[in-house]
């Protein structure tokens, strides 16, 4: 993981929850777990803390983990040798890294934090963990980041956003 900080702050995976059934965007993961399924699915993952500006994903990198933005909003870029464009704005309630998660290959895109924020991360070691231990909650995670990589590549925008 590129970005996590010691944070005095609680987290509270009911937020999370909220802000992921609220989302009614276009890419919107739509994961069907109950209140106590998000809470074992919690024990898997790491709260993370943001600052504005902060990179928690970078463009090359080798990381497979995957990100579910509770509060704050995420600027995703491509860098090349004429410099940056701007892919997208990921907020509270959507996904962010679906992309290397499934297909092992380096990050197509960099991720900073356009502001303050909080996400979750789960890294693929966590998930295999989550498979073994608790095969339907896995399933229904693994099928909501589904559903938003096949959103994302249908819905042309943000096609290029898939990270």
């Amino acid at each position: 993981m590129n970005a996590s900080l010691d944070s005095p702050l609680k987290f509270d995976v009911l937020g999370l929850m909220q802000v992921m059934a609220m989302n009614e965007g276009r890419d919107s993961p739509c994961f069907t777990l109950s209140t106590q399924q998000w809470e074992l699915l919690a024990s898997y993952m790491q709260p993370v803390v943001l600052n504005q500006g902060q990179i928690l994903i970078r463009q090359g990198a080798e990381d497979r983990t995957v990100y579910m933005v509770e509060e704050g909003s995420l600027s995703v870029h491509y860098e090349d040798d004429k410099g940056r464009l701007r892919l997208a704005i990921i907020g509270p309630g959507s996904v962010v890294g679906e992309g290397a998660f499934f297909n092992r290959q380096p990050r197509s895109a960099t991720v900073q934090a356009a502001t303050a924020g909080k996400v979750w991360s789960l890294a693929p070691v966590r998930f295999a963990e989550l498979g073994n231990r608790q095969p339907q909650v896995a399933l229904q995670l693994a099928l909501g980041l589904g559903a938003v990589v096949a959103k994302r590549l249908v819905y042309r925008p943000k096609r290029i956003a898939v990270t």
